[in-house]
């Protein structure tokens, strides 16, 4: 399981490419190797292949445009083939608003193409997922709808714990569903903090991760509650590492 940095933490840096290309290098100087792209400034394909690599840094998933992928599937596999990215993630959808059977008639054939072209369609989960849809609630819906071809899940540790459940729990649930998660703490009253600095049970969560064969742990932070944002991903990989994370 590799240790990987999600770039929406670091947003109010990357509102230009100078701003995304400078923080590509400073994670990279913190020791990440992976990083998942959200939140940032837009840049072509070509671009971001040449900075990743100057850094020694490879792009595993991004969040990515629902229209784009909705009706530009091949387009947008094809710009993640530039830079070598396989999983193409859905960061945030009000299902709930929607109803189930919309949102598996508009991304089932989406995942099907992406999955066709060697990519996988990857669905990050807030609080609401676990709210019940009908007799339910939506993210065992998801399960039961799609294959896990047709959709990946990128399980995010902190809304699990805030939707209800039990994140090594769902974890071990979600089995080869779960290529990338994203590790995030909570403290006692619910705010985001650097991982290991919270109340989440890591050791169950590690277990679980490794167990069920997840690749990346992407460290995200939303609200850095003022603090430094890296400096918040330097102390979560400094933890990880001393777990035995690479």
């Amino acid at each position: 399981m590799e240790i990987g940095a999600q770039f929406y933490t670091l947003r109010d840096a990357c509102k230009d490419l100078a701003g995304l290309e400078e923080s590509l290098k400073k994670v990279a100087d913190i020791g990440y190797k992976t990083v998942q792209l959200s939140g940032v400034c837009a840049y072509e394909p070509a671009w971001i292949k040449e900075k990743l690599e100057e850094n020694g840094l490879r792009c595993v998933l991004t969040h990515s445009p629902c229209d784009r992928m909705l009706t530009e599937t091949e387009a947008v596999c094809a710009e993640h083939d530039v830079y070598g990215c396989k999983h193409i993630g859905i960061g945030y959808y009000d299902i709930a608003k929607e109803g189930m059977d919309g949102f598996v008639a508009k991304f089932a054939p989406v995942g099907e193409t992406m999955h066709k072209l060697g990519h996988q369609l990857m669905y990050h989960n807030h609080h609401m997922e676990f709210a019940k849809l009908g007799d339910s609630i939506i993210m065992q819906q998801l399960i039961d709808r799609f294959t896990p071809e047709q959709l990946g899940v990128t399980m995010d540790t902190f809304w699990v714990q805030a939707g209800g459940g039990d994140p090594a729990q769902w974890l071990r649930k979600l089995e080869g569903r779960t290529p990338c998660i994203h590790f995030k703490d909570m403290t006692y009253d619910r705010k985001m903090t650097p991982v290991g600095e919270g109340n989440l049970n890591w050791d169950a969560i590690f277990a679980a991760a490794a167990d069920t064969g997840v690749q990346y742990a992407l460290v995200e932070q939303d609200d850095c509650n003022g603090e430094d944002p890296f400096d918040c991903l330097a102390r979560s990989y400094a933890f990880l590492k001393a777990n035995g994370l690479e």
